[in-house]
């Protein structure tokens, strides 16, 4: 089935029809997603990686979530390291008053898809059902068709740079590797290792807030009460209530 995250009319008529087949989900992977766009919004007028890259998810996964039955049945969203770019923004979160840059909207959706995690995790945990977010790696993908080459490159050395002593160099993944996070907090990692955590590598991540540093999580990415915040927000700019 098809969706475009950039509009919840659509996305809500993809759940309607998932719900409508009546099948149940294992397992919920939130993958999709845009980075570095210039400053634009979503057909529903929100900015538009905050609105393709979390509040698309936000509508979508909770409109099916009653399918994820069985205890053992996880959702596992895509963040990024660069969710260490910037927190969420819920007094602005379109950028009406705060200047737009284009890896300051991609950490501030990133945060978000871990936060959501962080919440539907606590919300459904007493049913059996899990959520974890995941940093894949960086990957050749399409991803970056926003970026120009040289901006592209200029990243990798930013990142090459800012590499601590002993740790491993940066190396581009392929995708099986890039997909094998995704895969280990879905299917083979311990529910209760996983649940409301962010992982990369096949692990859960430490936090580190040395902002130099691509690896590990910030905690305002995991703090509950912010996680908690950011769901009504979704739920006021959504029109919708979960």
């Amino acid at each position: 089935m098809c969706a475009d995250l950039a509009s919840l009319a659509s996305v809500r008529a993809c759940a309607d029809a998932l719900l409508r087949a009546g099948k149940p989900f294992d397992l919920v992977i939130a993958n999709a997603g845009v980075m570095a766009t210039p400053k634009n919004t979503t057909e529903d007028g929100f900015e538009t990686q905050f609105g393709t890259n979390h509040l698309g998810h936000f509508v979508f996964v909770n409109r099916i979530a009653a399918r994820l039955m069985k205890s053992g049945s996880r959702l596992v969203n895509l963040a990024s390291a660069g969710h260490r770019f910037s927190d969420v923004d819920l007094d602005d979160p379109n950028f009406e008053r705060t200047p737009y840059t284009e890896f300051g909207a991609y950490g501030r959706s990133k945060t978000a898809n871990v936060l959501f995690a962080v919440e539907f995790d606590r919300r459904n945990r007493d049913r059996g059902v899990r959520a974890a977010a995941v940093h894949p790696g960086s990957i050749r993908t399409e991803l970056s068709r926003h970026m120009s080459k040289e901006a592209l490159d200029a990243l990798v050395d930013s990142i090459k740079a800012n590499t601590p002593t002993g740790e491993p160099a940066f190396t581009w993944k392929n995708i099986p590797q890039g997909a094998a996070t995704s895969v280990w907090a879905g299917v083979v990692a311990p529910a209760d290792a996983v649940g409301g955590r962010y992982c990369e590598d096949c692990h859960v991540a430490e936090l580190n807030e040395d902002p130099a540093v691509l690896r590990g999580v910030r905690s305002y990415a995991l703090d509950p009460a912010r996680a908690k915040a950011l769901w009504v927000k979704s739920e006021q700019m959504v029109s919708e209530r979960f």
